[in-house]
């Protein structure tokens, strides 16, 4: 591919994201006639219209945007590889992350003004979703996740562990009554959470008599998001079980009240997973580096909400 080629794509996206060629060549540092000819150009050697245009605004074609998406990842992985071997360049460019809602809310957003001061040239496109994502079909470049991972081709790395609570609204418990052993559960209500396409329920873990219990409640309202759950919890539908770090707020504030405390000793794990490459991007690598500092430097901030864990790498997948 020519350097000329690269040169165009990169006109094209601009002009793709900014939505107008004026506001493109303002970024780019280039003529308006130059931005328009760059487009044309790029469709004439590609024989197809990428974008339709009105004297008031331009849109994709159904090619354009399988383009733009190709162009994206083709034009990151060239920056990529140029900082690989540049000792003096900074990480840069787009890092794609995905996290669970819960953690972006309690952990990730909070903290993430400090990573943007430290690596101003990475920007990060954050999805979020309680669901698993495939890492390689939707261009992400790592994932944070909790729970035991399995083995694969993905290299994970684990950052600490999250405590667990098990909780419910006063008026829930008012209405029914307050569990005072695991045991007493069979007769209450729960909001349970469950896995997007396995539809895998996730089991409610207690120590009791020195032994470890799994319980799953027989009454039970079943959700597949975190935030949902949060709600249904608040709305006194049921019990519930989930990270301590998104629900100590509400429990503060006497929105909800912890249940089974002396019980509830379990913890969930949380990774970072990323694509097992002969070379990782300078700005994976600086991400996956923060990530565990973060975990390790805040644990007394975050008032032993989450544990953090001594770093270990190994090939694994997210649940």
């Amino acid at each position: 591919m020519s350097a000329r080629m690269f040169e165009l794509m990169n006109i094209f996206v601009e002009v793709a994201e900014q939505g107008s060629f004026a506001r493109a060549a303002d970024v780019l540092h280039l003529h308006r006639p130059a931005v328009t000819k760059a487009i044309q150009q790029l469709e004439d050697d590609l024989g197809t219209r990428l974008m339709h245009r009105t004297t008031r605004r331009i849109s994709l074609t159904s090619e354009g945007e399988a383009f733009l998406q190709r162009a994206k990842m083709l034009l990151n992985d060239v920056d990529d590889v140029m900082a690989s071997f540049s000792s003096t360049r900074p990480p840069r460019g787009r890092l794609r992350v995905d996290t669970p809602l819960s953690l972006a809310h309690a952990i990730l957003i909070p903290a993430l003004s400090a990573f943007q001061a430290r690596y101003p040239d990475i920007e990060i496109e954050l999805t979020s979703s309680d669901h698993r994502v495939d890492m390689v079909a939707e261009g992400i470049d790592c994932v944070i996740r909790m729970g035991e991972l399995q083995d694969s081709s993905l290299v994970s790395r684990r950052l600490g562990e999250a405590r667990l609570v098990t909780c419910a609204a006063p008026a829930y418990l008012d209405r029914c009554g307050e569990p005072k052993t695991p045991d007493d559960l069979a007769g209450h209500n729960a909001v349970m959470f469950f896995a997007g396409h396995s539809r895998t329920v996730m089991d409610w873990r207690f120590t009791q008599n020195g032994e470890a219990r799994i319980l799953r409640p027989a009454r039970t309202m079943l959700v597949d998001n975190s935030d949902i759950l949060l709600s249904c919890g608040l709305a006194g539908l049921g019990i519930l079980q989930g990270i301590h770090a998104v629900l100590a707020p509400h429990l503060q504030a006497g929105r909800l009240v912890e249940v089974l405390g002396e019980y509830t000793t379990a913890a969930k794990p949380v990774s970072v997973l990323y694509p097992d490459r002969r070379y990782l991007a300078p700005k994976v690598r600086v991400f996956v580096d923060w990530l565990s500092e973060l975990f390790a430097a805040n644990g007394d901030r975050l008032q032993g909400l989450l544990l953090p864990e001594k770093q270990s790498t190994s090939r694994s997948t997210a649940p």
